[in-house]
């Protein structure tokens, strides 16, 4: 299969991080910087990638993103505003789709209960229900329960449980880290898909360094805790994108290697 992403056409920044620093159990002996002075921006439309060695941070620069977490000091804009809450015009997938979604509601309750929690009337409720899993190809499991499909299939339930908030900014942890390579194929795939389709903003915390390349505009290496922005990455391989033939060509395996030479000496 070929996916063609929707790179933007005009730079119209969305996310704005600005000298974020976290520090845990700050003014305590035990104090921990887990992030220091990370800056980038994110133009609307793109899809951007951040990697780096474990314990790097990575899920803690999301979360602060996201507005789950307050940064110590530094902040974070979306669409020109300084974040202090999760927004609205947000959307948010995590790495284990077993705790994500309730195992006594069916799919369509799952991705139903948040628009409730919202304000969105039944009628549109029940619309967006239908769409959005058609949307990731499973516009038949509305009805069932998690528990009866794979976890790959739960995880495109996750993912059309945040694409029903009709998201500016999906933001995206780890999410295909929990299923097989054949199924994260597909699932990056997917994304892809949606991503052109739908016209949204995408960031996408990964270890992957192939999976980055390969979704990604620009990918965000971020050296060893505390972190820091090594280097921001374009990643120019072109509008269509193919499991086979992207990642068997000679710029992608030069990014590799990059990437692989930033995020190596960053983990040692």
């Amino acid at each position: 299969m070929t996916i063609a992403p929707a790179l933007p056409t005009a730079t119209e920044t969305v996310l704005a991080v600005d000298n974020l620093r976290k520090i845990y159990d700050e003014g305590t002996d035990h104090a921990n910087m887990a992030i220091d002075s990370v800056s980038f921006e994110v133009d609307k439309g793109e899809f951007v990638c951040i990697v780096g060695p474990s314990g790097a941070g990575k899920t803690t620069l999301l979360r602060c993103i996201s507005g789950l977490a307050s940064p110590s000091s530094g902040a974070v804009s979306f669409e020109g505003r300084t974040l202090t809450e999760v927004p609205e015009q947000l959307g948010l997938v995590f790495q284990d789709y077993s705790r994500s979604l309730y195992p006594w509601f069916t799919n369509g309750e799952n991705i139903a209960l948040p628009l409730a929690a919202r304000g969105v009337a039944r009628s549109e409720r029940a619309a967006r229900v239908t769409a959005t899993l058609e949307s990731v190809g499973l516009g038949h499991v509305e009805k069932k329960y998690p528990w009866e499909l794979s976890g790959g299939m739960q995880q495109r339930v996750a993912i059309a449980r945040a694409l029903s908030y009709r998201p500016e900014l999906l933001l995206m942890d780890e999410p295909f880290a929990s299923v097989d390579a054949q199924t994260r194929f597909d699932l990056e795939d997917l994304i892809l898909k949606v991503r052109r389709e739908l016209g949204i903003t995408v960031v996408l915390v990964t270890h992957d360094i192939d999976e980055a390349i390969y979704l990604s505009d620009r990918i965000v290496v971020l050296s060893k805790n505390p972190s820091v922005v090594r280097e921001v990455v374009d990643v120019k391989l072109g509008a269509e994108r193919s499991q086979v033939d992207t990642r068997a060509s000679r710029q992608f395996l030069d990014l590799r290697s990059h990437l692989l030479s930033l995020v190596m000496p960053a983990s040692s």
